[in-house]
C-alpha cells in the first residue's frame, strides 16, 4: 500500500538535480529524465526511484518466468532491467565472451520511495513502512534544491578508455560480416564494439549529469545497483505498453551535428531522411518489429505510425520510426517483452541469425549495453528505452565501458561505419576524458 503527496515545485531543472544528489545515499536507485522532449506517449517529465523494498536478481537461465512472477506477485510499482544476454532464455543462444561488467542479467527491485515530476509538480509515491519520512524528505529536498555546487570533484584524474578491437580488425570484422550478408545468412546486422578502461575510478552521479548535460536525450537514465551503475544518454524507446495499446520505436539511421553552421548541419539531416542506405535500415528493423509485436498482437493492429522520421538531438541526427498494435486479451505483461526481447534496432534480421553472427565476431558480451532499462506499474503497464549511448561502471572492479555499434547491410562501407562508431561514442569520451 502506497501512501501518495503532490507539492507544486518553482523550478523544475533545480529539483532535478536536488532529486539525483539526494538518491546518492541509496545502494539501488533509478532515475529517468526525458530532459523536456516532448513526446506524446511520455506520462512524467522526469522519475525518481530509491531504496529496495524487495528485488529480484538472477542470471538468464529462466529470467522472463521469474520476472513475471515477481511482477505478478508484487502488484506495485518495480524499477530495473534486461540485459541483452537474455535473448539466452529466448532462444537457444550463448554467451561465452569476456565481460569485464560482471552484472547480473536481470535486476528489478520495488523502491520503498518514487517521485514523479510532471512540469510544476512532484507526486511522491512511498510505501505505506516509510510515509512518515516525506515530510522530512521534502525538507532536505528543498534545501539542496537551493545549493550550488561545481559540476566534477576537485582531483579526479581522466579516464582514457581504449577500443577492444583495433581499427583494422574492426574493419576486417565488418566485411566478413558483409560476407554474411552476400551469403544471404541475414539483411542486417548491428556489430558493436566496445571502448573500454581499467583500474579506473569516476563519480557515478556527475559523470551522469556531465552527460545528460550535453546530450540532453529523451530517456536519459541513471542506475545503480549498489556498485554496478548505468550512465545512459539514451534517444530511443524499445516498448511502452499503455492498457492495451504498445508501442515500439526503433531507431536506426545517424548523422552527426555541426552546431557551428545551421545551414550545413540542416542539410546533414536532409541527406540522412533520404540516404537509401540509412532508409532501408530502417525499413528492415520495422518489418522485424511489426512480426516480433504481432505474436502478441490482435490480428491487423500492427501498423506503422510513422516511418524513418528524423530527429535532430544535441549530438547526433537520428532515424526513427514508430510502430503500434493493441495486444490480445489476457496477454501477460512480460510475454510482450518475452517475444519481442533483445530489441531488433540492437540485433539485426533475421533475428536469431543476426546474434548468432554478432556473438562470433564480438570481442565482448554486451550484458546491459544493448539491453533494456525500464518500469512496471502496478496495472501492468510499462515503458523501457534502449541501452545505447551509455557508460557502463562496476565500482568495485573499477571498471568503466562505453560499447557502440552500427547496422551493417549490403551498402554498408567498413571505414564509415567505423566513423559512424566514433561519432557516438563521442559525448562518452568527452565526460569522461575531461574529469
Amino acid at each position: 500500500m502506497r501512501v501518495s503527496k503532490k507539492v507544486k515545485i518553482e523550478d523544475a531543472l533545480k529539483t532535478k538535480s536536488a532529486l539525483l544528489q539526494w538518491s546518492r545515499s541509496f545502494k539501488e536507485v533509478v532515475w529517468f529524465d526525458s530532459n523536456d522532449h516532448r513526446d506524446p506517449y511520455s506520462k512524467f517529465d522526469a522519475v525518481l526511484a530509491v531504496d529496495a523494498f524487495t528485488a529480484i536478481q538472477t542470471d538468464a537461465t529462466g529470467a522472463f518466468d521469474k520476472l513475471r512472477e515477481y511482477q505478478e506477485t508484487t502488484a506495485d510499482w518495480i524499477f530495473g532491467y534486461l540485459s541483452y544476454d537474455l535473448k539466452n532464455d529466448v532462444e537457444d543462444l550463448h554467451s561465452e565472451k569476456f565481460d569485464g561488467l560482471d552484472f547480473p542479467e536481470l535486476f528489478f527491485f520495488q523502491p520503498k520511495k518514487i517521485f514523479f515530476l510532471k512540469k510544476n509538480e512532484l507526486e511522491l509515491h512511498y510505501l505505506g513502512m516509510v510515509d512518515d519520512e516525506m515530510e522530512e524528505d521534502l525538507e532536505e529536498l528543498l534545501q539542496k534544491r537551493d545549493i550550488q555546487k561545481e559540476i566534477f570533484s576537485a582531483g579526479r584524474n581522466p579516464v582514457k578508455l581504449q577500443p577492444r578491437i583495433p581499427q583494422e580488425e574492426y574493419l576486417q570484422k565488418v566485411q566478413e560480416v558483409l560476407l554474411h550478408i552476400q551469403r544471404g545468412d541475414i539483411y542486417e546486422a548491428n556489430f558493436c564494439q566496445e571502448f573500454f578502461a581499467e583500474d579506473a575510478e569516476i563519480d557515478a552521479f556527475e559523470t551522469f549529469s556531465a552527460l545528460n548535460d550535453i546530450s540532453n536525450p529523451p530517456f536519459a537514465t541513471f542506475l545503480r545497483n549498489h556498485d554496478h551503475y548505468l550512465l545512459s544518454a539514451s534517444p530511443e524507446r524499445y516498448l511502452q505498453k499503455q492498457g492495451k495499446t504498445v508501442i515500439s520505436q526503433p531507431i536506426k539511421g545517424t548523422a552527426r551535428r555541426i552546431h557551428s553552421d545551421p545551414e550545413k548541419d540542416r542539410q546533414l539531416a536532409i541527406h540522412l531522411e533520404q540516404d537509401p542506405k540509412e532508409r532501408s535500415e530502417n525499413v528492415m528493423i520495422v518489418d522485424l518489429v511489426r512480426n516480433d509485436l504481432s505474436k502478441t498482437a490482435k490480428k491487423g493492429s500492427v501498423q506503422v505510425v510513422e516511418l524513418c522520421k528524423v530527429y535532430s538531438f544535441q549530438q547526433v541526427h537520428q532515424m526513427i520510426s514508430t510502430v503500434k498494435a493493441e495486444v490480445e486479451d489476457k496477454i501477460p505483461p512480460v510475454e510482450v517483452l518475452r517475444t519481442t526481447f533483445p530489441m531488433g534496432s540492437m540485433t539485426g534480421a533475421p533475428k536469431i541469425s543476426a546474434m548468432e553472427i554478432i556473438e562470433q565476431l564480438e570481442e565482448t558480451k554486451r550484458g546491459l549495453y544493448s539491453g533494456a532499462v525500464g518500469y512496471f506499474d502496478p496495472h501492468g503497464d510499462f515503458d523501457f528505452n534502449v541501452v545505447i549511448r551509455s557508460i557502463l561502471y562496476n565500482a568495485e572492479k573499477r571498471y568503466v565501458s562505453a560499447s557502440v555499434g552500427g547496422a551493417i547491410t549490403a551498402g554498408s562501407r567498413p571505414r564509415k561505419e567505423y566513423e559512424e562508431c566514433l561519432v557516438k561514442a563521442a559525448a562518452l569520451k568527452q565526460v569522461l576524458e575531461e574529469q
